[in-house]
């Protein structure tokens, strides 16, 4: 019996839930690279500051990129794993200046744009679905997320 019957969700639902999920999981992906580059990379005056919250940050990505390739599998799809099929459908880019702080922190917020507006088109997918599990992973992964936008743009003096 596949999983979409068991957790109660149309078939063709999970299959177009799950290739969404994809594409946000190819975000992160990317999105955790830049921000590991970033902290291994990071010079000059902001590195006390910047170094650390780069870790917590990619610390909490990678949980995300498990969550989600779980939320996937639970769906009964198979999330992608290769960086190569990775940048053919993220937006986010991979960064090149990872040792200004500044720009560092830029890239950052333009990531989380990214994911924030693609959770929020999971949301409308996954609320028509009733697919409460994915939505409420989104939900709070959006709320978390507007915090972090604030306090980055914030020690950017925005």
């Amino acid at each position: 019996m596949k999983n979409s019957n068991i957790i109660g969700l149309k078939e063709t639902d999970c299959k177009q839930i799950a290739e969404k999920l994809n594409i946000l999981l190819a975000n992160y992906s990317v999105f955790y690279q830049n921000t590991r580059g970033s902290h291994w990379n990071i010079k000059g005056e902001q590195f006390f500051t910047l170094h650390p919250k780069f870790e917590e940050l990619y610390n909490s990505l990678v949980l995300k990129i498990d969550e989600i390739a779980e939320r996937i599998l639970t769906l009964g799809a198979i999330p992608a794993h290769n960086y190569s099929d990775y940048l053919k459908v993220a937006t986010i880019k991979e960064s090149q200046e990872v040792s200004d702080g500044t720009k560092s922190v830029e890239i950052i917020l333009n990531s989380f744009k990214v994911v924030i507006d693609l959770q929020r088109e999971l949301l409308n997918v996954t609320d028509k679905a009733g697919d409460e599990g994915t939505n409420s992973q989104m939900s709070d992964y959006i709320t978390e997320q507007e915090k972090e936008v604030w306090m980055y743009n914030s020690y950017l003096g925005k």
